[in-house]
């Protein structure tokens, strides 16, 4: 049975395990419902998280509640701890937006929030990364998380990102990382799928970013500094949310 539950986890895509969890919710919480875990983007607390992972499994990284990894609650935490993001005024452009994160962040009267997506149905405007349709300096915020990896030109995709983002205003690009990779790993001739698997972790990404990937987002004009806000908790704190310790958070900011 345990076997089979990885097998559904990582055969499934993730879009349609949440929008599965959302139906299911209620039944969901009242079969994994403990004090074991905590996932602070529902604010419930879980006996057990759910393995997941395309390659070799991570015990314990998928929520069952919000379907939320590791990265997702790292960042949860860091908005909701070192940000004004719940309270204050802002114009917000979310890339390819994770759908309880959507779900949440267009429910939030504070927010002016804009999903945007080449091919995405669920998102407010289709728009291709590499040439946005926005005026210069339109968003006070901007995400976009797990995006870059699967973009050749990179580059000009932050050229965009920032491009659209306000003066003083900040985001978060969250990307697939080495940390023990000084230089970023890509081979654009590597087209067949199991071969990008092999590669780069997943069957459609042409790279792993390395230590340098702060020098590319900087190259365009961010600001910005691995940040390993994991380790700001205790160990059993990174235990109880389903944290890695050594995972960054790529925060931006533009001067």
């Amino acid at each position: 049975m345990k076997n089979l539950t990885k097998l559904l986890l990582n055969k499934i895509p993730r879009p349609m395990l949440i929008q599965m969890s959302i139906l299911a919710r209620p039944l969901i919480y009242q079969f994994f419902k403990g004090d074991k875990f905590y996932d602070p983007i529902d604010g419930k607390s879980y006996r057990k998280f759910l393995p997941y992972g395309y390659g070799k499994q991570r015990e314990n990284a998928l929520s069952p509640g919000t379907l939320s990894l590791e990265r997702h609650r790292q960042m949860w935490l860091y908005l909701q701890n070192e940000t004004d993001f719940f309270k204050k005024n802002y114009k917000v452009l979310h890339i390819a937006p994770e759908q309880e994160f959507l779900r949440k962040f267009k429910k939030m009267k504070n927010l002016d929030y804009t999903s945007a997506d080449l091919f995405s149905p669920i998102v407010d405007v289709k728009a291709d990364i590499l040439d946005l349709p926005f005026e210069n300096e339109s968003f006070d915020v901007v995400f976009c998380n797990h995006v870059l990896e699967h973009i050749e030109d990179d580059r000009k995709a932050m050229s965009e990102l920032y491009r659209v983002m306000k003066k003083g205003g900040w985001g978060i690009f969250q990307v697939p990382m080495k940390n023990s990779l000084e230089k970023t790993y890509e081979d654009f001739s590597i087209k067949d799928p199991k071969e990008r698997q092999k590669h780069f972790g997943q069957y459609d990404h042409v790279r792993w970013y390395g230590m340098d990937y702060f020098d590319r987002l900087r190259s365009v004009g961010f600001a910005t500094e691995p940040l390993f806000y994991s380790q700001k908790f205790s160990k059993e704190d990174i235990k109880k949310f389903g944290l890695m310790e050594n995972e960054i958070l790529p925060v931006v900011f533009k001067k």
